[in-house]
């Protein structure tokens, strides 16, 4: 991480209700930063950290989000913000300059890599455009193209788990489209679900650490173990070179061994993954270098190798008990 400091760097992190913004904010402050721990929900478990300072903010869809984001930065003088939380990512993108105004640095993908990642129906057809490997996808419209077999439906700007539905029949399907917040309709993939961690430098370098999910509860892996496949991995740089991400972010797809396509990619976010502490406790300094490529330090790709079968089991537990005072 950075070294030419007196003083510890300030992050604002935001959506530390959520697995990848909590375990971040933690990361962060065992690499001796200060953290600004934000959300909007005020029972977000991230507030509740010790030692961070704990913010509630606007909420992404408010009017007032931008002018609240500016005003914090404001108060609390942050040295960078970083989000966990892609929906927001299109709105940080027009607040760049001012919050570079205020010395707040950001690591942003460029616009179209925010829609790649925050659109699942472009995510399919910029990988379709560069001959990846992904489920096909149709819109609702479309439906009468879908392919034959199990399907999946899902919200097109989803996250998680939320929202998806497997059936059997473009019947099915059509009735699920009606419940599910603006669907895509994808080809179901069976087979060894992954997640590769991954941290592309301000050079387009990538370093990728690949781990099994498996254990994945509403969309979060809860049990990971991570493994090399050259196959993987090259698939893995190929989506990220033709999404644009940058910085620290990860891909999920599966391993299909009795596929004639042996590895699908079904996702990318451009944000840290939430099982990322994997690929840490694993030998990689992930979001040390991420600190140094957020700062505009050269980035120790040397630093971000792994040992493989490396197995990390999340868990629950308890940060604060106190009496309730609300009504």
């Amino acid at each position: 991480m950075p070294t030419t400091r007196t003083r510890p760097w300030r992050i604002l992190v935001t959506g530390v209700g959520g697995a990848p913004g909590f375990d971040l904010a933690r990361s962060l402050m065992r690499h001796r930063c200060q953290v600004i721990a934000a959300d909007c929900d005020p029972y977000a478990i991230g507030l509740r950290l010790p030692e961070v300072t704990p913010r509630i903010t606007v909420p992404i869809l408010d009017p007032g989000y931008q002018s609240g984001m500016l005003r914090l930065c404001a108060e609390l003088r942050p040295d960078a913000l970083v989000s966990t939380v892609e929906q927001e990512l299109p709105q940080l993108l027009t607040l760049c300059r001012p919050l570079a105004e205020v010395g707040v640095t950001t690591w942003l993908p460029d616009p179209p890599a925010v829609e790649a990642c925050t659109d699942k129906a472009r995510f399919a057809a910029v990988l379709t455009e560069h001959g990846i490997p992904t489920p096909h996808t149709v819109l609702p419209d479309e439906i009468d193209r879908a392919p034959a077999g199990p399907l999946v439906i899902k919200p097109r700007h989803g996250q998680g788990a939320k929202d998806v539905h497997f059936c059997q029949t473009l019947e099915q399907a059509r009735v699920l489209c009606e419940l599910v917040p603006s669907p895509v309709v994808q080809q179901r993939v069976k087979g060894a679900e992954f997640t590769a961690d991954c941290l592309v430098d301000r050079s387009g370098r990538a370093s990728v650490v690949l781990r099994h999910r498996l254990l994945v509860k509403g969309g979060l892996a809860m049990v990971s173990a991570t493994f090399y496949d050259q196959e993987v991995e090259q698939h893995v740089r190929a989506a990220l070179a033709a999404t644009g991400l940058v910085g620290a972010c990860c891909v999920q797809g599966f391993i299909c061994e009795d596929s004639p396509q042996r590895v699908v990619l079904t996702e990318a976010n451009a944000r840290v993954g939430g099982g990322f502490p994997a690929a840490e406790a694993a030998g990689a300094d992930l979001i040390g270098q991420f600190l140094c490529g957020l700062f505009r330090q050269p980035v120790d790709h040397h630093r971000l190798q792994y040992k493989p079968d490396v197995c990390l089991t999340k868990y629950y537990e308890t940060l604060a008990i106190s009496e309730r005072t609300w009504q």
